[in-house]
C-alpha cells in the first residue's frame, strides 16, 4: 500500500518537529508524496526538498493560508500547492498577516505576564530561527511541560486564550476570496483544507467558480458523515479530494503521518510536474 500526506506542518511554523524529523516519520509510513503546508510561508519546501530526496520522498510545494469567511463571519484555511517557485501573489498577501501574527503573540506574552505568569519573548525567540514568527504553541511551550493532549494544558490554554482569558483574540485574517485569487494567480492548486472542521461547505458552494480545485476530505477531525459529505460535494463540482494527517508533533493531537493514497480520487499528484527542481 503506497501513502501520501498532502498536510503535515514542521517547527518553521506551529510544528514541534523539524523537516527532518518529519520527513523521517514519513519514511518510516511508507509515504511517497508528501506536503508541508506551514501556515502561510513557503520557505519549508526548498531545504526540506534535498531531505526528501535522499529519503525518496517526492515532495509538493505547500501553503496553508489563514483565511476568513468574512460573510459567514468564521475562519476558512486555504491549502495551496504547486505554485510558481517565487509565490509572489500569495506572498504578498501573507508577509503583512505573519507581521501581525507576531506582533499579537508579543502582546499576548506581555498579558500573560501580568496575568502572573512567567511567559518570556526573548527566551521563545531564542528557540526559533532568525525572523520566525511567534504562534501560542510557542508560548504554551515556554509556561509548561504538561503535554498538548493533557487536561491540564487544555485548561491552561483555554484559561489564557479563549473567551475573557488575559489573551484571548484575534488577528486580522485573509480574505477567502483573495487568498484563493492568489493561489491561482502563482499557477497553483487550490484545496479547501478540513471543511468539517471550520463548517466551509457553504463557502465551496459559493467559491467553487473562482478556481478551487481540490476538497481536503480526510482528515483526522472528519467523520463518516464529513468524509461522505466532501466526497459527495468534491463528485459534484469536478473537484479532487487530498487527505492529511494535520501533523503537529506534540504541539497537536497524536496522529499517524501518511493515509492511503487509493482513498483519493482523481489525484492529481502523480501527473504535475514539479516547477521547483
Amino acid at each position: 500500500m503506497t501513502r501520501i500526506d498532502l498536510h503535515v506542518h514542521s517547527s518553521l511554523s506551529d510544528g514541534s518537529d523539524s523537516y527532518r524529523k518529519v520527513l523521517e516519520t514519513a519514511r518510516e509510513n511508507d509515504v511517497e508524496i508528501l506536503s508541508f503546508v506551514d501556515h502561510d510561508i513557503t520557505s519549508t519546501y526548498r531545504p526540506a526538498s534535498f531531505v526528501a530526496r535522499e529519503f525518496g520522498i517526492r515532495l509538493i510545494p505547500g501553503i496553508e493560508i489563514s483565511a476568513y469567511d468574512f460573510k459567514r463571519e468564521r475562519k476558512v484555511h486555504v491549502l495551496g500547492y504547486n505554485y510558481d517557485p517565487d509565490a509572489g501573489n500569495i506572498h504578498k498577501l501573507t508577509k503583512p498577516l505573519l507581521a501581525r501574527r507576531h506582533a499579537h503573540s508579543i502582546w499576548q506574552i506581555g498579558q500573560i505576564r501580568k496575568y502572573g505568569i512567567d511567559a518570556n519573548a526573548e527566551r521563545i525567540i531564542s528557540r526559533l530561527i532568525h525572523g520566525q514568527t511567534i504562534y501560542k504553541q510557542h508560548i504554551m511551550e515556554d509556561i509548561t511541560d504538561a503535554p498538548y493532549m493533557s487536561e491540564e494544558y487544555q485548561n491552561l490554554y483555554r484559561k489564557l486564550f479563549k473567551g475573557t482569558g488575559p489573551a484571548a483574540g484575534d488577528i486580522e485574517y485573509i480574505d477567502v476570496k483573495e487568498a484563493i485569487r492568489a493561489i491561482k494567480a502563482d499557477h497553483g492548486l487550490v484545496v479547501i483544507a478540513h471543511p468539517g472542521q471550520l463548517d466551509s461547505y457553504d463557502m465551496i458552494e459559493e467559491c467553487v467558480d473562482l478556481g478551487i480545485d481540490g476538497i481536503e476530505q480526510f482528515h483526522p477531525d472528519h467523520g463518516p458523515e464529513d468524509i461522505k459529505r466532501a466526497g459527495l460535494m468534491a463528485k459534484r463540482h469536478g473537484l479532487f479530494t487530498t487527505g492529511g494527517s494535520d501533523y503537529h508533533g506534540h504541539f497537536g493531537a497524536q496522529v499517524n503521518v501518511g493515509i492511503d493514497k487509493g482513498l483519493l480520487t482523481n489525484n492529481p499528484f502523480d501527473e504535475v510536474p514539479d516547477k521547483n527542481c
